[in-house]
């Protein structure tokens, strides 16, 4: 099942089933008005939406319309928390070679932080930062939304309760990520709104593409209409089972909890490049003993999409520019 959120003005949107395909959709306000209603109540609506969602693809509601993602925002515009991983452990590792980094580590213990939840962009949105010396970085990754998790379940227990998948773009400021880094709580300047896709999926959209709670399929970027890197999402270190298990160790989750995978990273860089400016950058040190890589600009366009085992776009397109802040 497809799922989307039509911008109708409110902080919550309308819930929009959409077509395998991507190209048709349908309101969902027969069984429930919202993402966060939906996801929330899971149990109870997730029979009526996957029925009605047949019945789309097969052609038979006559009450269904042309999908735009550009009127979409984020699949689940808030919701009461937002965890991002730093599951690639490659990523990592490049950026502690380059920058000669003594990251402390604890082997099995997944990298994770809090992040806010509360001002998600859609897809097609442009991007407003203060200024280019911010020194603005794009972030391709994968995303798993949840229902309620109880505390204490084991990575196996705990992946029933992804309901949904996504691709984010989690914009960071590299200028201040070092400085908040070394006070040792969080990020906050660094970190500042994240980008959705147009569309999140239940899991077996992903087919065999899902499995060990990874999702293996390749994260296609480009900036500003030029191949950036397309790395598999197969390679994260640490299954989303595991992230969410040592999440919930001792805390229950609520309902439309939102896990990032961190940036997707390869070991194979040379041949699928990368999904974020710091890795590139950090791999030019490595190559060439130098940053050849500059970091966003205004104006400059970012797009992510992931395509299935079909060929068809999963997710549908991240696409958007950025662009300066208006005070």
């Amino acid at each position: 099942m497809k799922l989307a959120t039509l911008n109708n003005g409110t902080r919550d949107g309308r819930l929009l089933i959409v077509s395998k395909d991507l190209t048709q959709a349908v309101y969902a306000s027969s069984i429930v008005d919202t993402m966060i209603e939906a996801i929330e109540n899971w149990a109870d609506v997730e029979t009526a939406l996957t029925q009605k969602y047949k019945h789309l693809n097969d052609g038979s509601l006559k009450e269904s319309f042309k999908f735009n993602p550009e009127k979409t925002m984020a699949p689940l515009p808030r919701c009461h928390q937002f965890v991002d991983a730093s599951a690639f452990l490659n990523h990592g590792n490049i950026m502690e070679q380059a920058y000669d980094l003594d990251v402390k580590k604890t082997p099995g213990i997944p990298i994770i932080v809090q992040r806010q939840s509360d001002d998600f962009l859609g897809p097609h949105e442009d991007y407003p930062f203060p200024k280019e010396e911010d020194n603005c970085d794009f972030e391709g990754e994968y995303a798993v939304i949840v229902d309620d998790v109880p505390m204490g379940l084991s990575p196996e227990e705990i992946e029933p309760h992804i309901k949904l998948v996504t691709i984010i773009n989690d914009v960071s400021m590299r200028a201040h990520l070092f400085r908040e880094l070394e006070m040792g709580f969080g990020f906050i300047n660094a970190k500042p709104a994240t980008v959705f896709a147009p569309v999140a999926v239940t899991p077996d959209e992903l087919g065999s593409s899902w499995r060990d709670g990874r999702i293996h399929l390749d994260m296609n970027v480009q900036r500003n209409g030029e191949w950036f890197g397309n790395p598999n999402g197969a390679g994260m270190d640490f299954s989303y089972g595991e992230i969410l298990s040592h999440l919930s160790y001792n805390r229950n989750l609520g309902a439309g909890t939102i896990i990032g995978s961190g940036t997707v990273s390869s070991k194979d860089w040379k041949t699928v490049g990368s999904a974020c400016l710091a890795e590139r950058r950090a791999l030019d040190i490595i190559e060439f003993g130098e940053c050849r890589t500059e970091f966003l600009k205004y104006g400059e366009r970012m797009r992510f999409e992931v395509f299935g085992e079909d060929g068809g776009s999963v997710f549908g397109a991240i696409d958007h520019k950025m662009v300066p802040c208006s005070k």
